[in-house]
């Protein structure tokens, strides 16, 4: 894609082949002035509600992800599905597949799906991946974004989307581990998969809740729910997308969710001068001067990681 940068009047009326040529322009051009301008530009226009699924590998993240597109679809729902493939630790490489288990249909203009590797981040979500996330949100009814679901993802997540499903297998044992790592502060819906499998799923959900108890996960005006579901029979989807919308709906009506969106920029400025200047560029954005650099970082985090690494390379000669 060359050019000026679309409109978002155009990229939300432009289908799919605009919306992936903009995808590709940021991972191309993600150090350019122009891409952190218009990034910051979309951020400010959130449309979206985005949910998050993690969880361990083979937990049925992907049936989850594909049960949920056609429940939010039934709704007239324009939905963007980001999907985080793990990189080779050897070669950074990804085999970028996870998309090629979701089965949409490619002719409904109204479903876009990315796979876009981790790189780096050992599970986490990359920068390419958070402006991948700003611009689904501006431009779709709903995003669901799925992650690899080892190392840091899980706290990750909770800096880019609205809601977070934490994916629990019956039978595994997962909910002790969990409970162990303090994983269970971060969910925001708890969603049992495999639900079909009958006593194993109920007992997996009484192990979470009782983990979740434990943990004290949630706040004092939202208990995390916890939801048995299965993308082979479609048991508990209609209830899980529901639970989603109801999360959101409580972070607008108690003036949380504009709040927690600029934190998200703040953390998306933080996220990025650490991975290129380390924890010495990470103090000076924090503490000099005056805590400015965070400040405009919750309302433009592109441009001020933009303005700070002109300036610390500035003060390095």
């Amino acid at each position: 894609m060359s050019g000026p940068f679309p409109s978002l009047e155009d990229l939300r009326a432009g289908g799919k082949l605009l919306l992936a040529r903009v995808l590709s322009r940021l991972e191309t051009h993600a150090g350019d002035a122009e891409t952190a301008a218009f990034l910051d530009r979309i951020c400010m226009s959130p449309r979206a509600e985005v949910v998050g699924l993690t969880g361990p590998p083979g937990v049925g993240k992907s049936s989850l992800s594909d049960a949920l597109i056609k429940a939010y679809r039934r709704e007239g729902k324009k939905v963007g599905v980001l999907a985080i493939d793990p990189s080779s630790a050897l070669t950074g490489g990804a085999l970028l597949g996870d998309r090629t288990r979701l089965k949409t249909d490619p002719s409904d203009e109204n479903v876009f799906v990315r796979s876009m590797a981790a790189r780096d981040r050992l599970g986490g979500l990359s920068d390419h991946a958070v402006a991948a996330i700003a611009v689904l949100r501006a431009v779709c009814d709903r995003v669901i974004v799925e992650t690899v679901g080892t190392g840091q993802s899980e706290g990750d997540l909770k800096q880019a989307v609205d809601t977070v499903i934490l994916c629990i297998q019956p039978g595994s044992g997962d909910s002790l581990q969990f409970m162990k790592a303090g994983i269970m502060e971060l969910p925001d819906v708890v969603a049992v998969t495999k639900a079909d499998m009958g006593v194993l799923a109920r007992r997996a959900a009484s192990d979470v809740s009782g983990a979740l108890s434990l943990s004290g996960g949630g706040s004092r005006s939202w208990q995390v729910p916890v939801c048995e579901v299965s993308a082979a029979t479609a048991q508990g989807i209609q209830e899980l997308a529901a639970l989603t919308d109801r999360h959101h709906a409580h972070l607008a009506e108690s003036g949380t969710l504009d709040l927690r969106r600029q934190h998200q920029h703040a953390a998306w400025f933080r996220d990025m001068v650490r991975t290129e200047f380390g924890l010495t560029g990470l103090r000076l954005a924090t503490e000099e001067p005056a805590g400015v650099w965070m400040d405009m970082a919750k309302t433009a985090p592109f441009t001020s990681f933009a303005s700070f690494a002109s300036d610390f390379r500035r003060r390095l000669g």
